[in-house]
């Protein structure tokens, strides 16, 4: 085991029972690491949170709730400071400066290997930080493995094909879409057959959903 991680008080978040409750017994069974708590979301985890003054929260995220952002805000907004190692499939950079400042130490996604987790914490508990699979030093090492893991491109989109991407996450039609941008409907339907070229979605669900899970908006404007 990287370091000495026996003392280590750990709380978990995952909106999924299995995951949640496979990880603690892991950690604790196979490892010797304490987790102290678990909750479902980041509002159930604030009174453990506080009460039992953990030194590291295992946030975890689903595909439908991908950005840690919203979960880390609410935590500060009452109050509650703790090192944080996201488990997620990735976030986007442009996000990771902010999940710095609301106390991400690390980036962890779901499917690595158990030591490469139990490698991140230790890291975390030095000082130092994580994101993917590489270790940081200091905050500046932080934001460049960030970039450099998930770059701000939008998967090679064109800015008006991104903002029919935009409208279709609203739900507008290619009526609607024309008439919000200013173009013709068949306009509309070449940049949206681009855009599902682009993104390998076959319809306007699949493509939404991806634009979503992957932070193709926000990672892009």
């Amino acid at each position: 085991m990287p370091g000495s991680l026996n003392s280590v008080r750990i709380v978990i978040v995952d909106g999924q029972p299995i995951f949640r409750d496979g990880l603690s017994r892991l950690l604790q069974t196979d490892f010797g690491l304490q987790v102290v708590g678990d909750a479902s979301c980041v509002v159930d985890a604030a009174a453990p949170l506080r009460s039992l003054n953990p030194d590291l929260l295992l946030l975890g995220l689903s595909p439908s709730e991908p950005v840690p952002l919203k979960a880390l805000r609410e935590l500060a907004s009452v109050g509650i400071q703790v090192r944080t190692i996201i488990l997620a499939d990735g976030i986007g950079s442009a996000d990771a400066a902010e999940a710095l400042q609301l106390g991400a130490r690390g980036v962890v996604p779901k499917n690595s290997a158990i030591e490469m987790l139990l490698e991140s914490i230790a890291a975390v508990m030095a000082g130092r930080f994580w994101f993917g699979s590489e270790r940081a030093t200091d905050e500046a090492g932080w934001r460049k493995l960030a970039a450099a893991n998930w770059p701000s491109k939008a998967f090679g989109l064109t800015e008006r094909e991104l903002d029919i991407v935009q409208a279709v996450t609203d739900g507008d039609t290619n009526r609607e879409i024309a008439t919000r941008l200013s173009i013709s409907e068949n306009t509309v339907k070449r940049h949206l057959t681009h855009a599902f070229d682009k993104l390998g979605a076959s319809n306007r669900v699949e493509l939404a959903m991806f634009a979503a899970h992957h932070r193709v908006l926000a990672r892009s404007r």
